[in-house]
C-alpha cells in the first residue's frame, strides 16, 4: 500500500462536498495539497497555512495551465490529481439548453481530460495516480441526469484509455462512481427539481467523508475502480446484464 506522506496532491472543487472531505482526508496522511475551486473565501476557510490555494475557473485553458505550473513550482512534482470538480443538470434531454449542455461538459469532461494531459509529463516522472470521479450515472444512464450521465460516460471511458497508456509509464489510472452522496449537488445543479423518488433517496446516501476514504483508500492501493457504497456493484453488473429491464425500470421513476 502506497504512503501519501509528502506527496504533493491536486484536488479539485475541494472548497465543498467531497472535495473537502477529501482534504481533511489527505491532510491527515500527510499529503501536500493543491486546493483548486472557484469559490476563493472557501478554499482559504479549509486551507491550512501550508496548502497552495489556486482559485480558478476549471472551463478556462489558462485556469487549468495554472494549477499546474503553481503546484510544480511550489513543490517541483505532482503525485496526484484528483478530478474532482463537476456539477448536475436536471434538464430532460429534449429540453437541455446547448449552451447547459456544452458549459457542463467543459466541466465534468474536458476540464479532467486537459489537466491529466497537462500533468502527464510530472506523474510520470513520479510513478503517479490520476484520479477521475465520475459517477454511478456514468455506468447507468439516468433520465433525469441526461447530459450529465451522459459526460460522465464519457469520463469513464477517457478514464479507461488514459489507464491503458499511461500504465506503461508506471501511472495508476482510477474511476471513482459514487452513489447517492450526501452533499450539495441537487442545489448546484441546473434545470427544473428531480423526481420525489429521487429526492427520498437522499436517506440512503453515503457522507461525503466515506465517499471521500474510500477514494483514498483506492489512491493508496492503486486500484483501478472504486465504486462507493460498494452496493453499487450490483446495479452495474445488473444493467450490463439486463440492461432493457434496467431501462425500463428506471424510466418509470
Amino acid at each position: 500500500m502506497d504512503s501519501l506522506h509528502g506527496k504533493v496532491v491536486i484536488v479539485t472543487g475541494a472548497s465543498e462536498g467531497i472535495g473537502a472531505r477529501l482534504v481533511t482526508a489527505l491532510r491527515k496522511r500527510g499529503a501536500l495539497l493543491t486546493l483548486v475551486a472557484r469559490n476563493e473565501a472557501r478554499l482559504r476557510a479549509i486551507a491550512a497555512p501550508e496548502d497552495l490555494v489556486v482559485p480558478c475557473d476549471l472551463t478556462r485553458d489558462d485556469g487549468r495551465a495554472a494549477i499546474i505550473e503553481q503546484t510544480a513550482a511550489r513543490w517541483n512534482r505532482v503525485d496526484v490529481l484528483i478530478n474532482n470538480a463537476g456539477r448536475g443538470s436536471y434538464f430532460s434531454p429534449l429540453a437541455s439548453p446547448l449552451q447547459d449542455a456544452r458549459s457542463l461538459f467543459d466541466l465534468n469532461f474536458f476540464a479532467p481530460f486537459h489537466l491529466a494531459q497537462l500533468a502527464a509529463p510530472w506523474l510520470k516522472k513520479t510513478k503517479g495516480t490520476i484520479v477521475n470521479v465520475s459517477s454511478i450515472a456514468g455506468q447507468i444512464s439516468l433520465p433525469w441526469l441526461p447530459v450529465y450521465s451522459a459526460s460522465k460516460f464519457a469520463l469513464a471511458s477517457i478514464t479507461s484509455t488514459q489507464r491503458m497508456e499511461l500504465r506503461r509509464h508506471g501511472v495508476n489510472v482510477m474511476g471513482v462512481f459514487p452513489g447517492y452522496v450526501d452533499t450539495d449537488f441537487q442545489a448546484h445543479a441546473a434545470g427544473s427539481a428531480p423526481p420525489d423518488v429521487v429526492v427520498k433517496g437522499r436517506r440512503f446516501a453515503v457522507t461525503g467523508a466515506e465517499c471521500a476514504e474510500a477514494i483514498v483508500q483506492g489512491i493508496e492501493r492503486r486500484s483501478s475502480t472504486v465504486v462507493t457504497p460498494r452496493i453499487g456493484w450490483i446495479l452495474i453488473w445488473f444493467n450490463r446484464l439486463l440492461p432493457n429491464v434496467v431501462e425500463s425500470r428506471i424510466g418509470t421513476l
